[in-house]
C-alpha cells in the first residue's frame, strides 16, 4: 500500500465527472487499499479518486475508523430528510462550513469484486456518502455551503 498524493482546490481535475468503472482486477483493488491508506494517513473520514487525481467512480469511507465502505460506480437512489452540518474537505484545507444534505440515503454501487450491493445509511454516515459521491461529480462541499464557519 502506498500514500498517495490529495489533488487540492485548483487542481482541475477535482471539477470533472469522473468515469464509470468497467474493469474490476488487481490494480482496482490496489487503488482502494491505497486510497484507504491516505484517507487513514491525512485523518480524513472519506476519499475520493478523484481526491488522488484518478477520474473513476470510486471511494472510500470510514466514519468510526473501524467500519471502512469501498464504493466503486455508486449511486444515491433514494433520499429523505435533511441535516445541516459542518464539513471540511482534505482538498480544501483550513475551510469549513455548514451544509444541507438528507439525512437518509440509499446508495446502490459495486464492491471491488463487481458484485452488485445496495446500503442505506443515515446521520453523519449519510453527509460523507453524500460529499463523497458529490466528488465523482466534479461537485466540492464548498459548493453547497450555506454559512462558513
Amino acid at each position: 500500500m502506498a500514500i498517495r498524493q490529495i489533488a487540492k482546490l485548483g487542481d482541475s481535475i477535482l471539477r470533472e465527472k469522473a468515469k464509470v468503472v468497467t474493469i474490476f482486477d488487481d490494480n482496482l483493488g490496489t487503488l482502494l487499499d491505497d486510497m484507504t491508506e491516505t484517507m487513514f494517513f491525512e485523518e480524513g473520514v472519506g476519499l475520493a479518486a478523484p481526491q488522488v487525481s484518478i477520474l473513476k467512480r470510486i471511494c472510500v469511507i470510514s466514519v468510526d475508523g473501524k467500519t471502512i465502505y469501498e464504493l466503486v460506480n455508486p449511486e444515491i437512489i433514494k433520499s429523505s430528510g435533511t441535516q445541516k452540518g459542518a464539513e471540511g474537505c482534505l482538498s480544501i484545507p483550513n475551510r469549513n462550513g455548514v451544509v444541507e444534505r438528507p439525512k437518509e440515503i440509499t446508495v446502490k454501487y459495486q464492491d471491488r469484486s463487481g458484485k452488485n450491493k445496495e446500503i442505506t445509511v443515515s446521520d453523519f454516515t449519510a453527509v460523507a456518502f453524500c460529499h463523497e459521491i458529490d466528488h465523482l461529480n466534479g461537485v466540492l462541499f464548498i459548493d453547497k455551503i450555506t454559512s462558513e464557519q
